[in-house]
């Protein structure tokens, strides 16, 4: 198999979905010519042309509310926000209509549209360039939200979510795009091209959306995570020399919550972690599941690693982002109990 990266992998779930189907179009803003703010969408216009990847105004609201009349029409849009920081315009069009389409036309139409977004922090991005909003979409009935942590997930679940006869929020954390970023910050990037889950076929597969993988086996402790901190988590329990299971989510909404809670049921500790600020991020609701699935196993209280409640602060980026460091005095703690 080829070795991708992130990027590239996006590039070619795109590329295999708009060759399979003609009603797959991709806009936004700066993905035509100009291949996205980071090439992830690199010449699909000039292989495509300008009807079916093109570039919007500076408008989210616009593009998505573009979008769901286009997929009530049949068309299947991918669309690009440019950072997951600007999709707040687009959120009135997200929630009040691409979300409840299907309910409220009975069935009779659907919204097959996909929002692709840069996620995350790492890049000294500062508060407006950083921002983790997965949570917000979790809460609306209606939507999917998958947050992929490498190239074969990334295209796959890409594929599958283009594929899908619903809205998809797409959330690519771009810290990820390049290599496995674990957290430590003052040592060089391991290269994707250097790593298993950078070998991504390059034709068509899908990943079945709403299934978790278990990226560590052990039996200490369950560590649950997603994206960026999928690597961070694997770092931490390395470091803090504990048998630690490390779940990736992929998908937060379907979520499998039976790989969760076999596994805390196995281990009897959890810890959850997520870049997101702490209070009301996607973990509370992930802590609430676990205790109420699984309190007569656990052995220890919950504990969540998280952002600070703050704005991402561009000066203490390493402070704020969840470390290795963190993690494992967190396992230590659980494991003290």
């Amino acid at each position: 198999m080829a070795r991708m990266t992130m990027i590239e992998a996006v590039r070619s779930a795109m590329d295999v979905s708009m060759a399979q189907d003609d009603n797959v179009v991709v806009f936004g803003e700066d993905v035509g010519y100009f291949g996205g703010v980071f090439r992830c969408t690199q010449g699909l216009q000039a292989k495509y042309g300008k009807t079916r990847c093109f570039d919007t105004p500076i408008s989210e609201s616009g593009i998505v509310g573009t979008a769901i009349g286009m997929a009530a029409y049949g068309l299947k849009p991918c669309v690009e926000i440019q950072f997951a920081d600007y999709m707040y315009p687009a959120y009135d069009q997200l929630t009040q209509e691409a979300a409840r389409i299907r309910y409220r036309s009975n069935g009779d139409f659907t919204c097959p549209i996909v929002v692709r977004m840069p996620t995350g922090g790492g890049i000294f991005g500062g508060q407006t360039h950083s921002q983790s909003p997965e949570a917000l979409f979790t809460h609306v009935c209606g939507l999917k939200v998958i947050v992929p942590s490498n190239p074969y997930d990334a295209k796959g679940l890409l594929i599958a979510a283009i594929e899908d006869p619903d809205p998809v929020m797409f959330l690519e954390p771009k810290r990820l795009y390049n290599g496995p970023f674990d957290g430590r910050h003052e040592r060089p990037v391991t290269p994707w091209s250097k790593h298993d889950l950078g070998e991504v076929p390059e034709g068509h597969f899908t990943i079945p959306i709403g299934k978790a993988e278990i990226r560590r086996a052990g039996s200490a402790v369950t560590v649950v995570a997603y994206g960026t901190m999928v690597h961070v988590a694997l770092a931490a329990a390395e470091d803090a020399g504990i048998d630690a299971e490390v779940i990736d989510l992929r998908s937060l909404l379907p979520l499998d919550l039976d790989t969760i809670t076999n596994s805390v049921r196995k281990t009897g500790r959890c810890v959850v972690v997520h870049e997101a600020t702490l209070t009301s991020g996607f973990g509370a609701e992930v802590v609430a599941l676990v205790q109420e699935n699984c309190f007569y196993h656990l052995e220890a209280p919950i504990v969540r690693v998280a952002g600070w409640d703050t704005p991402y602060p561009h000066a203490q980026e390493w402070d704020y982002f969840p470390s290795p460091g963190r993690l494992a005095q967190a396992l230590a703690e659980v494991m003290g109990a």
